[in-house]
């Protein structure tokens, strides 16, 4: 399984990275989701150097150009409601990818404790096609191993590529361990060390959802 963690490398992306962290600037719901989705596209753009290409000719007004252009059927799917600018980032990218959403959300047994339970699931029939699985905050992995079983009901895909902003590493260790490891690949723009009793990102940026949407009862 590769895990591949983009701030190992400098890049614009940490300027969005920093933004979405920062407390003076995430109070700004727009511009957090604005980064959001670039995240997204930076994502997107990194990914595609991965992706299996064929060869393929336009006719331009002058001739023929010789290209080459992604050869694989993809999926992308997010985890309602966090994930929608995050996703947008990727559907600017592979515009014409199919979509896929799933609902996931923490019921609290008490203050610390909670169950995770999937409620709804839109999705194409993902067999043989290549799925990319969003979600901006991967925190214990329970979420993501959730939403991936809700869409093996819709079919089995030839690889699964999972997309995060920040994830704990106690997630990436969790998830590394319960999917597929030889069709799996983890994308990260960074990953923070620990969680807080609440199950939260430390350093993180809070509650993604919130931040760019507003805050629900």
């Amino acid at each position: 399984m590769r895990i591949i963690n983009l701030s190992e490398n400098n890049s614009v992306l940490k300027h969005y990275i920093k933004e979405i962290r920062s407390v003076k600037i995430q109070k700004d719901s727009m511009r957090f989701r604005r980064n959001m989705e670039r995240i997204g596209e930076i994502m997107a753009y990194e990914m595609s150097k991965t992706m299996r290409y064929k060869p393929e000719d336009v006719k331009t007004p002058l001739g023929v150009a010789h290209t080459e252009v992604i050869d694989e059927k993809l999926v992308i799917s997010t985890i309602l409601r966090a994930g929608l600018p995050f996703h947008q980032g990727f559907l600017s990218y592979f515009d014409a990818a199919e979509n896929a959403f799933v609902s996931a959300y923490r019921k609290y047994k008490d203050a610390l404790k909670f169950d995770i339970f999937i409620e709804y699931i839109a999705s194409p029939n993902l067999d043989g096609k290549t799925l990319i699985i969003t979600d901006p905050m991967l925190a214990t992995g329970g979420s993501m191993e959730l939403a991936y079983g809700a869409l093996l009901t819709k079919g089995k895909p030839a690889h699964i590529h999972i997309a995060t902003v920040i994830a704990s590493q106690q997630a990436i260790d969790y998830v590394a361990s319960h999917f597929p490891e030889a069709k799996t690949t983890i994308w990260a723009a960074a990953i923070d060390p620990e969680l807080n009793e609440h199950s939260y990102i430390i350093p993180g940026i809070g509650d993604a959802g919130d931040l760019a949407f507003g805050e629900k009862l």
